[in-house]
């Protein structure tokens, strides 16, 4: 069976990540959403809340697990059996640190794959911090986010 792990904090996540992970269930035997709790970014949402909306958000894909972790992604690897790391890459800027990232990840554990995908045209905008800031603001983010996700976020914003 081949496991990928697809990392991230998720803080929200978005129909970029969706399309990715849409994808790789598509490609792989089974998708694990490893949701970071990635506490020195000081994610908006709790992890708990960020691991419940992707839960919703995947519900229809079989073969797609969402679970937190913390500590080296290597180590989470090893944990579920998996060899393939999923990356997302938006534009030419993101190359840059995944490849040093994916350098540094098979230094420490050699037999790892990165695999890069790229999501489709409409969503190749979208990231995380742009939902956060625009929810924040009180913009309309619903083309963006999941139904789910969105009143997550203003209910977020407006407490």
């Amino acid at each position: 069976m081949t496991v990928a792990v697809y990392p991230g904090t998720f803080d929200p996540i978005t129909n970029g990540h969706f399309d990715l992970i849409e994808r790789a269930a598509r490609l792989f035997d089974k998708v694990v959403v490893a949701i970071a709790t990635s506490p020195g970014k000081g994610p908006a949402l709790d992890l708990d809340t960020r691991i419940a909306l992707a839960r919703t958000v995947v519900a229809g894909l079989d073969n797609v697990e969402v679970v937190g972790f913390s500590g080296l992604m290597t180590e989470f690897m090893k944990q579920q059996n998996a060899r393939v790391l999923l990356r997302g890459l938006r534009a030419v800027s993101d190359f840059e640190y995944e490849l040093q990232l994916a350098n540094m990840n098979r230094a420490q554990m050699p037999e790892l794959e990165t695999v890069f995908l790229t999501p489709e045209v409409e969503n190749s905008y979208i990231s995380s911090t742009l939902v956060r800031e625009i929810a924040r603001l009180g913009g309309d983010i619903s083309k963006h986010v999941h139904p789910e996700v969105a009143r997550a976020l203003v209910s977020h914003y407006n407490t």
